[in-house]
Formats: structure tokens, C-alpha cells, sequence
């Protein structure tokens, strides 16, 4: 899921050079945060709380026991966000009955457009199991910062943000524990070679 040769494609796809906007410490480019999930220099994932569309405070200890597919994104986003949700979907579908113990989180990165009614409501179009998060400014930042993910976001001028991101989907452990990403375009197929072993290997004794 690492090798260098994705290293030069995923430089490609991101294309994005973060600017610090005054912010201390400065924000991280996009190559640099991928270089971190290329080649694990820091830790990868960790505690949130947020909101899910129902409603109800979530943090990461509720998702413990089950591999996790987690994406950031925004429900405006035009193209990869939907095609990322929509092959999570297909890669649960195929799973069949082995999908109960892979959990999708999906955790906006727009959380002033993003209330929880509105990911209640985009969600199931990709699959009834997504869970969708949300929060405030803050709690989203730290969430972002802890799974390395480069966001920007800028008025549109006809109202409403856009937001510039990276477009990874995290595959964590039953722990929580980081192992590895999807690059963006990964087809539900590529995710079940993957995925598959890591369902077959047993829990490990609490």
C-alpha cells in the first residue's frame, strides 16, 4: 500500500503546496503530510470527539473491535469525495456478511455546511452503514491533524466554501491502530485484497 513507485503518483494527484496563513506552527504542505504516510515518520490517527448524524457524541474508543475505513471530505465536494463513499459502498457490499466487522467513518472537513442533519441525509446515497462525523472548527483541525490530512478551505464566489484537500481512506486496525491508505481512485476490489487478510487474522486477546 506504501511503495515508492504510488509515492510519485500520489505527488501528482495531491498538487498542492499548503501556504501558512500566520498560523503557529505553520500548516504543513500536502507533500510533507504524505511523506509522513508514506514512510511512517509520526504516528497516524488517534482520539476525536465529534458528532455523528444522528446526533450523539462519538469518540474513537466507540469504533474499537472493528477495522475501520475512515475519509475526510466535505458533502459539497464535486468529484472525489462521492467516488471514494461510492467504492467504500461497493467494497462492503462485496464483502457480504464479513462487512459487520469493517466500520466507514466519513468526517467532514466542513463542518459550518456539514451540520449532522445534512450527513444523515447525504450518507445513505453510498451505503446505510457510513457513519458521518462532524463538529466544531477545532475538533475537526485536531481530528485532521492527527490522521495527517492537508486541508484549505476559500470562499466560493457564488457563496458556501470550497475545500482543497487530500483525498486518502485510512485503513485502522481493531485497536485503532494505523496500517496503511488507499490512494485516491483505489476501486473496491483493490480495497477487498487488502482487506481481506486482516479480516481472516483473529482479534488479539483483551
Amino acid at each position: 500500500m506504501r511503495s515508492r513507485a504510488l509515492a510519485a503518483v500520489l505527488l501528482g494527484l495531491l498538487g498542492m503546496a499548503g501556504a501558512a496563513h500566520g498560523e503557529t506552527p505553520p500548516r504543513r504542505s500536502a507533500a510533507e503530510l504524505m511523506d509522513v504516510l508514506m514512510w511512517n515518520r509520526e504516528p497516524v490517527g488517534g482520539p476525536f470527539a465529534l458528532t455523528d448524524q444522528a446526533g450523539r457524541p462519538r469518540t474513537e474508543a466507540d469504533f474499537r473491535g472493528r477495522l475501520l475505513l475512515v475519509t475526510f471530505g466535505y458533502t459539497a465536494c464535486p468529484d472525489v469525495c462521492p467516488t471514494e463513499l461510492m467504492e467504500i459502498g461497493r467494497a462492503l457490499t462485496l464483502l457480504g456478511p464479513e462487512a459487520d466487522a469493517v466500520q466507514p467513518i466519513f468526517i467532514t472537513l466542513d463542518p459550518e455546511h456539514d451540520t449532522a442533519a445534512l450527513l444523515a441525509e447525504y450518507l445513505p446515497n453510498f451505503h446505510p452503514r457510513l457513519v458521518g462525523l462532524t463538529g466544531s472548527e477545532a475538533a475537526i483541525r485536531r481530528a485532521a491533524d492527527a490522521y495527517k490530512v492537508y486541508y484549505e478551505t476559500s470562499p466560493r464566489p457564488e457563496g458556501g466554501r470550497a475545500v482543497e484537500h487530500s483525498a486518502f481512506i485510512y485503513l485502522m486496525d481493531r485497536s485503532g491502530a494505523y496500517l496503511g491508505f488507499f490512494p485516491p481512485g483505489t476501486s473496491a476490489e483493490r480495497m477487498l485484497t487488502i482487506l481481506r487478510p486482516h479480516l481472516a487474522a483473529r482479534p488479539a486477546p483483551e
